[in-house]
């Protein structure tokens, strides 16, 4: 039975996941985020004030809640972004309670969890637990769009975490994240064999849908459109790419394209990076994986982005390298655009096995801290762990259609996270 207290955190939750927030999308100098990540965080603000939780937003840029005392702070960091919704819902991406589900696009990632935090903390307050350092939940505004500006810009203007998490991983911890390089692959359009494509939603995403425009042999103009499942770029294994059907149907259409070429030899269905020559590897952190996130025509080029997850132990160069000598031969350019250093933090380290001790105490779970290749806020700041929501064996739908949380997994997170918050702003 929900008591009313979680209904009220649960209520939270709906209303912000009604506010559709990809970032860069309507950016004003009041919004210099994007329309929906401004009204976002007006809405956190304004929810923080209902609960009496003190708040600053200096700027627009950089806003957060905070609770407790002291000279130091314990750093909480979500994202009120997210990914488009795409396609192919069966529950409403604005948020729908259904069951024992909570759905909509954010609930996973990162709405649900940084509300689970703020209300944690809500009842540390009301309780009047001691605290002998801050505690700061920032809300950050473009985690998804990749640039991290407004962490950036916070490091830049504000004081630092000690050390704290990011609620926008895997429990028990995540003290570790493989390294993210985006790719963009540039082709004349002059010279592909084609009018004009598009596919994808974003780079971190599995693309779902791709739409091509051709001239076949008899001169007349044809369209094929290929429909896939999205999924997060990280676990590209998951989804089914909408790309990649599309290359496989412009060949059997017969249509002559280096890109077509290019695609077939060097990606295809695989994975790993290993047909392009950079199928890294390591015991620390996996497998490299290799996504095909969005075709784009702008203006006389055909653009590709690939998004990458290299393993800890390698630098950029081994993934660069080899990529730019596939292109080559093909006419396609090859750039770097984005690239995030990977995190590899000491799984027995104070920080990490207070955290795993609390998730343990609270789920009788004995699961081991693990590395991932998602990229969190962990890397924004240092001492910064990825720690909840999705529990180990748990269906993980970020990024895709029909993203949800079970009630019960967000409810637990609330508790982890109140218990985390205490203990962190308390420990010697």
């Amino acid at each position: 039975m929900i008591t009313m207290k979680n209904k009220e955190f649960l209520d939270a939750i709906l209303v912000l996941v009604s506010i559709e927030s990809i970032a860069r999308v309507n950016v004003t100098p009041e919004a210099p985020y994007g329309a929906g990540p401004a009204e976002a965080l007006r809405y956190v603000l304004n929810l923080c004030q209902t609960l009496g939780i003190r708040t600053e937003n200096p700027d627009g840029k950089v806003a957060w809640a905070e609770i407790g005392q002291g000279e130091e702070i314990v750093g909480v960091l979500g994202h009120l972004d997210t990914v488009p919704a795409g396609g192919g819902w069966t529950h409403d991406p604005g948020g729908e309670l259904c069951g024992d589900r909570l759905y909509g696009r954010g609930v996973a990632d990162d709405k649900g969890p940084t509300l689970a935090a703020l209300f944690a903390m809500k009842e540390l307050q009301d309780a009047q637990v001691p605290l002998n350092r801050r505690v700061r939940l920032i809300f950050g505004q473009c985690e998804e769009s990749g640039d991290w500006d407004d962490m950036n810009y916070y490091k830049k203007t504000q004081q630092l975490p000690v050390f704290g998490f990011t609620p926008d991983a895997d429990f028990p911890a995540i003290y570790g994240e493989k390294e993210i390089l985006n790719f963009k692959l540039s082709l004349p359009v002059a010279k592909s064999g084609l009018l004009r494509i598009e596919g994808g939603d974003a780079a971190n995403m599995v693309a779902g849908w791709c739409r091509c425009t051709y001239r076949a042999a008899d001169g007349t103009e044809r369209t094929l459109e290929t429909h896939g499942r999205s999924a997060h770029a990280s676990t590209p294994e998951k989804g089914d790419n909408a790309i990649t059907a599309m290359m496989e149907a412009l060949r059997e259409a017969g249509v002559e394209s280096p890109l077509v070429d290019f695609y077939r030899a060097h990606i295809g269905s695989d994975l790993h990076g290993v047909k392009m020559g950079c199928g890294l590897e390591d015991v620390q952190s996996g497998k490299l994986t290799l996504n095909a996130g969005m075709l784009r025509t702008e203006k006389d080029e055909i653009v590709l982005t690939l998004d990458i997850r290299s393993p800890v132990t390698f630098n950029r160069a081994a993934v660069e390298s080899p990529i730019c000598a596939a292109c080559a031969p093909y006419g396609i350019t090859c750039r770097c655009t984005a690239n995030q250093a990977p995190v590899y933090m000491d799984k027995n380290g104070k920080v990490v096995q207070t955290m795993v001790g609390i998730y343990r105490e609270c789920t009788g779970d004995p699961s081991e801290p693990t590395v991932i290749g998602g990229g969190t806020y962990a890397r924004a700041m240092p001492g910064i762990v990825a720690f909840g929501p999705m529990r180990p064996g748990r269906e993980c739908t970020e990024h895709q259609k029909d993203e949800y949380l079970l009630v019960e997994d967000l409810l637990a997170a609330k508790e982890i996270y109140r218990r985390t918050i205490e203990a962190l702003a308390n420990l010697d």
